[in-house]
């Protein structure tokens, strides 16, 4: 499946480095990333993940990092309707 995530972060150096940690310890791959600084000191970031695995897996421990402040899921897609698109 393919989900497409949006979250919400601090705007701490090392807090792009924690959430692709995660996203690769719980066996997503990153298909795309967009990032956008946020007027308010945040950090506005996207991300397109693809796995086999339930999105809670991954979903619930990225909310258990202490600079991710939302995470929520905007769509997903199976892998087969993106591939015969």
């Amino acid at each position: 499946m393919i989900y497409n995530l949006a979250l919400t972060l601090a705007s701490q150096p090392e807090v792009v480095e924690r959430v692709l940690r995660v996203t690769r310890h719980r066996g997503f791959k990153v298909n795309t990333l967009d990032m956008q600084l946020a007027a308010n000191g945040t950090t506005q970031l996207g991300m397109v993940v693809e796995s086999e695995r339930a999105l809670e897996l991954l979903s619930h421990q990225l909310n258990k990092l202490i600079d991710v402040t939302e995470c929520k899921e905007l769509a997903h897609k199976p892998l087969a309707h993106i591939v015969s698109a």
